[in-house]
């Protein structure tokens, strides 16, 4: 079969032949892929980088995609270790790690919004007791899964929603997506307008974190109100030198949603719910279909696009 193939983790993938996937038992099934996303976390894998890499090569990448299985239903569906990837004619799935979509569902539109919306849906659904009324910083906002944060912690009842970010254009853009105030990092009102916040959906880590939590602390009117800081990307940087300080005079708990901090049995549980809304439109994206014979040129492409990649075989 033909498929984005990586040979060296110092090379982006090539298109070319793969030997075919044969399912293994009941629990597993054959499918043809329609559609694969380019995610931040596949290019991290690819590279060799990203904490979930197994270092096994050859490999086809891909943690995700919608096909239509040898029962003829569609299905969104997520690998997990060892499994080959997605980005390739065909697949083998475990049934109980997909879900079944409807009939009528865009493989484009879940393949290309699951795993961004994926971030905050499950940080602000398994990893805090959020509340509806709550107030919600979204540092990194103008990316991808930043950009649905906006929308799902709207969706999800935040009273407020101040998006953060380093592009000004991306930012302006968000407002019509649920922000309540915008401002660039780095901006000297980000500890004023941020003071009374809850929860913090951290796509950006690394300094940049450490200087956003120096100036909401030293604007916070009461330092005993809890205020939840969730690391769920590292765009600035995987490490974030966190003064001591700011833990004791604080009532500051900081966790991260990831693989690993919340189980596959919670990811599973909350695929359905996610997927349902997404098929119905109440989140908003930007993807764009290439086929996967172009996957070198979109790998190149990729860490400036404004759009989802999505590859379609």
């Amino acid at each position: 079969m033909k498929a984005a193939v990586i040979t060296s983790f110092d090379q982006p993938p090539h298109y070319g032949n793969f030997a075919d996937p044969v399912s293994k038992g009941p629990d597993e099934m054959l499918v043809e892929v329609l559609a694969a996303g380019l995610h931040h976390v596949t290019r991290g894998q690819a590279s060799g980088v990203h904490y979930s890499s197994s270092g096994g090569l050859p490999l086809v990448p891909g943690i995700d995609g919608v096909g239509r299985g040898t029962d003829g239903r569609l299905r969104y569906f997520v690998q997990g270790p060892g499994q080959i990837g997605t980005m390739a004619d065909r697949t083998v799935i475990e049934l109980d790690h997909s879900i079944e979509l409807p009939s009528d569902s865009d493989p484009v539109t879940v393949a290309g919004a699951m795993n961004p919306a994926m971030a905050s849906w499950l940080a602000l659904r398994c990893r805090v007791p959020f509340q509806s009324g709550q107030k919600v910083l979204i540092l990194g906002a103008t990316g991808s899964s930043g950009s649905m944060a906006v929308q799902i912690a709207r969706h999800l009842g935040a009273s407020q929603v101040i998006a953060a970010g380093r592009d000004e254009r991306k930012l302006t853009k968000l407002p019509a997506l649920g922000a309540s105030e915008i401002v660039t990092l780095g901006d000297a009102r980000l500890g004023a307008l941020t003071r009374d916040v809850d929860v913090v959906l951290d796509f950006v880590w690394g300094e940049t974190a450490v200087k956003t939590m120096e100036a909401m602390l030293k604007q916070r009117a009461d330092r005993s109100l809890p205020l939840t800081w969730i690391h769920v990307g590292s765009m600035a940087g995987e490490v974030a030198a966190i003064p001591g300080a700011f833990l004791r005079s604080a009532n500051l708990q900081i966790v991260g949603s990831g693989h690993g901090s919340v189980s596959g049995r919670e990811i599973l549980m909350e695929l359905p719910a996610l997927a349902k809304e997404i098929v119905r439109g109440t989140f908003r994206i930007d993807v764009k279909a290439m086929p996967l014979r172009n996957v070198e040129q979109a790998w190149a492409e990729a860490a400036h696009a404004s759009e989802r990649i999505v590859f379609t075989p």
